[in-house]
């Protein structure tokens, strides 16, 4: 299933925060389309997911999608 969420101009600090609700949120393996039309998302947003483990499946600016990780 795929889940969906605009943030529009968040800041990535707030982003990232609230990113990490949303994904706790998610069944493993679902997947995330996020909007974020913050500058710094193309470098905070692969970075993000490097170190929480979850997949960056795409990344267009502004739009990102996301698979929560497995558990293990």
């Amino acid at each position: 299933m795929e889940h969906r969420w605009d943030a529009g101009e968040m800041g990535c600090g707030q982003l990232v925060f609230e990113l990490r609700r949303r994904m706790n949120e998610l069944e493993p393996g679902e997947t995330l389309e996020l909007i974020a039309q913050s500058p710094g998302a193309p470098t905070d947003l692969p970075a993000w997911c490097r170190m929480t483990g979850h997949t960056l499946l795409s990344a267009d600016h502004p739009v990102y999608r996301i698979r929560r990780k497995e558990t293990p």
